[in-house]
């Protein structure tokens, strides 16, 4: 523990600090007040909505040393599955390419079909993050991660070109904005994702419109006690409200994720709730459908009110959430399918494994017992 002595010395230092540092409180706050006075309420509107989710690290890490095998799966709200395979760190990339495309060169998976829009035949060409050593390994184990995203990004490319029976809105996982594309291949991803949705009004009327809902945000986080000292976002009722991107400038590393060809939305702050305390999320709204904000959000209201568990959030993320996590059963089982492949490659050594199962990966979980 720290001593009395120590703490009260600690207590100086720290009400010095925000002494000084006053003044960036206070220009904070008047970086936000403008907000306040543009705060919109939301109307309620009805449309489907649908929520796409790729299970994180988290929910899809099947270990065993010394393999660890991760799965990058793919679901929506209404439990269609548009991916599930099996990756590790080790996977060989050139072997993930052959996965992507049949032996007469056309695309066999959604993350093929969009690297042949994109005009790229490889992995490392679609994304610098994903870049082979000399033995075909890649170079970082964070590269399934990178993999999982495009994958996402691919799958979410080929639903824009189904057939929508009513207008829809497609709820991402995640802000609108991404680093693991090379070059200029982000930029030419959201015009194809742009030309598609206006294809789907052409040719049968229907609106499809795109946005994406964050848990955090580095923006929320630094104007967060502003937001609430100006009274920002403190209605009786929804409300939500554009974020100029001169703010969001401020508020991140790299300003590029603020604007730029990284960027595929802008940014709203949302409350879907009628209290003043009520959460606030970060939500972008595909770039081109800025102006019919009010709509999205609107649709996006009547899925949040019956948020649950977590309340005052698209119920159809969560949804699509609870579809995407390997738990129980399904976990148990595919970690069977470890045990079985790696059995099949002891040869004469197998019956090892079975004395190796039964006995206490952990020791130290005892103690806590």
């Amino acid at each position: 523990m720290i001593d009395p002595a120590s703490q009260a010395q600690l207590k100086e230092a720290i009400a010095d600090c925000i002494g000084t540092d006053q003044g960036v409180l206070d220009a904070l706050r008047e970086e936000i007040r403008p907000l306040k006075s543009a705060t919109r309420r939301i109307q309620p509107r009805a449309t489907t909505s649908i929520s796409l989710v790729g299970t994180d690290g988290g929910n899809n890490q099947l270990q065993f040393d010394p393999f660890l095998i991760q799965l990058v799966r793919v679901v929506d709200s209404s439990n269609n599955e548009y991916c599930l395979e099996a990756v590790s760190p080790t996977t060989p990339v050139q072997k993930l390419n052959e996965r992507q495309f049949a032996a007469d060169g056309s695309a066999r998976t959604a993350l093929g079909e969009m690297m042949a829009f994109l005009g790229v035949d490889s992995l490392p060409a679609l994304s610098h993050m994903i870049r082979p050593t000399d033995k075909g390994k890649p170079v970082s184990p964070s590269w399934v991660q990178v993999y999982r995203e495009l994958v996402e990004w691919a799958i979410l490319f080929a639903i824009l070109k189904k057939d929508f029976g009513t207008d829809t809105l497609i709820v991402c996982d995640g802000l609108l904005r991404s680093k693991a594309f090379a070059k200029d291949l982000f930029p030419k991803l959201l015009q194809g994702m742009k030309d598609r949705i206006e294809t789907q009004w052409s040719k049968s009327r229907r609106r499809v419109y795109l946005a994406g809902v964050a848990k955090h945000s580095q923006v929320l986080s630094r104007y967060r006690l502003a937001m609430a000292l100006e009274g920002v976002l403190q209605t009786d009722y929804p409300a939500y409200v554009e974020v100029p991107r001169e703010i969001e400038r401020h508020s991140y590393v790299w300003s590029e994720f603020a604007e730029g060809e990284f960027v595929g939305g802008k940014m709203f702050l949302v409350k879907f709730g009628s209290h003043r305390r009520d959460p606030v999320w970060p939500v972008d709204i595909f770039v081109p459908q800025v102006g019919e904000a009010q709509t999205i959000l609107g649709s996006m209201l009547a899925d949040a009110i019956n948020g649950f568990p977590v309340p005052h959030y698209p119920r159809c993320l969560q949804k699509a959430h609870e579809n995407a996590a390997l738990v129980d059963f399904d976990f148990d089982i595919l970690q069977d399918f470890i045990y079985e492949g790696v059995r099949s490659s002891l040869g004469v050594d197998a019956a090892t494994l079975d004395a190796f199962q039964l006995q206490d990966a952990d020791p130290a979980q005892r103690r806590y017992g």
